[in-house]
């Protein structure tokens, strides 16, 4: 008889998750089963949720979903040459092709056939997941507890857009402090911008971003006609800001944002719109010189490494932004809290069940006490 796992799931081309009871992966030679310890709930998660448009264009249900996450691995396939049973890991959510020329031009994070865990092959909001061994991560579980490593992949959204540009001693405002802005702020502030500026209109997050290190937060709905660019124009000292890094994706926003920038300075794009953006181009990009970045994901390995430090050393503190630790029966909650601005990240950990068997694992152990980490399966 299969053994059998909980696992979150789309099921129905319609609003909402269900929690079944689904075999075990059964993982190929390339593959490792990890025994998920804690799982994050990303945008991304929540758009499948509500089954908007994007889902409904994406998503082939049904689908267990989830691509943020910590555990260890219990079992390996016959073809993995790195990664060992008992291995604390975390993965990569973007499965490349590694021949494209994107791919094999460093530049992995653009690949045109990337399947990405949780959207366009079976997630990780399970007991257990089965994933390539050539996007698994090793983490240090003295320095990275599960809800920290769990949330390495957003973060390192925000390491790569924050870090595109050299902040030391520059200016910074981070438009739009959902989870992805708020790590930006932390990141600015602990490489060294010299202010840093935070807006949204949501109080709740721009708390959040006071609490990752923002020297000033301000609602535009809160200001005087909205007026955010002279607002913010106006607390830098009358001189446009250095460096903007747009996460909201909102039009208003990405409008504002070339126009309080600096003439010279850099304005960062990473905050997707879900409608048209019209822009004079001339005015806000042209005639003020600036270098304007459109950044997508983070690069593959590098950025993690680098997000690895930040997180390991404290040198980023992300704890103010675990707003709650839920069990999976506790997904509709955390969504609707989620879809209503009142949390920022919240990490989902799996009640398991007996441990899945690995054939051969026990009888070996009895003759090599270190066996675990050596073993192998077809």
């Amino acid at each position: 008889m299969a053994r059998m796992m909980s696992a979150i799931r789309k099921v129905r081309p319609e609003q909402g998750l269900v929690i079944e009871d689904i075999p075990v992966p059964a993982i190929e030679p390339d593959e490792v089963l990890i025994q998920v310890e804690a799982a994050s709930i990303c945008g991304t998660d929540l758009h499948i949720w509500r089954w908007d448009e994007w889902s409904q264009h994406r998503i082939k249900p049904p689908l267990t979903i989830g691509h943020e996450f910590a555990g260890t691995i219990v079992e390996v396939g016959s073809k993995v040459e790195h990664a060992r049973v008992g291995d604390y890991v975390s993965a990569e959510s973007h499965v490349t092709c590694g021949m494209c020329y994107q791919c094999r031009t460093g530049q992995r994070h653009l690949c045109p056939k990337t399947r990405i865990l949780g959207v366009d092959r079976e997630g990780v909001f399970a007991n257990y997941a089965a994933v390539p061994e050539q996007v698994i991560w090793l983490n240090d579980r003295e320095k990275l507890p599960t809800e920290i490593a769990s949330i390495q992949e957003p973060f390192g959204n925000a390491v790569f857009a924050t870090l595109s540009k050299d902040v030391t001693g520059q200016s910074v405002a981070v438009f739009g402090c959902g989870p992805i802005g708020c790590f930006s702020v932390g990141i600015a502030k602990a490489s060294g911008a010299s202010v840093v500026y935070a807006t949204d209109v949501n109080d709740f997050r721009l708390d959040l971003a006071r609490q990752m290190g923002a020297d000033a937060v301000f609602n535009p709905r809160e200001l005087p006609g909205g007026d955010m660019v002279s607002t913010l124009i106006a607390a830098n000292g009358n001189l446009g800001i250095d460096i903007i890094i747009e996460m909201s994706g909102a039009p208003p926003a990405i409008t504002a944002a070339f126009q309080a920038v600096r003439n010279g300075g850099t304005v960062v794009l990473f905050g997707i719109p879900s409608n048209k953006v019209e822009l004079d181009v001339a005015e806000n990009m042209i005639f003020k010189n600036l270098t304007v970045l459109a950044v997508n994901g983070r690069k593959i390995f590098d950025t993690w490494y680098r997000t690895q430090w930040l997180l390991a050393n404290k040198v980023v503190d992300v704890r103010p932004l675990i707003s709650k630790r839920v069990r999976f029966d506790e997904i509709d909650d955390a969504m609707e809290l989620l879809a209503a601005g009142k949390a920022c990240k919240i990490v989902l950990t799996p009640e398991h069940r007996e441990p899945v068997p690995v054939p051969a694992l026990d009888r070996a152990a009895e003759e090599d006490p270190d066996i675990t980490g050596k073993i192998k399966h077809p």
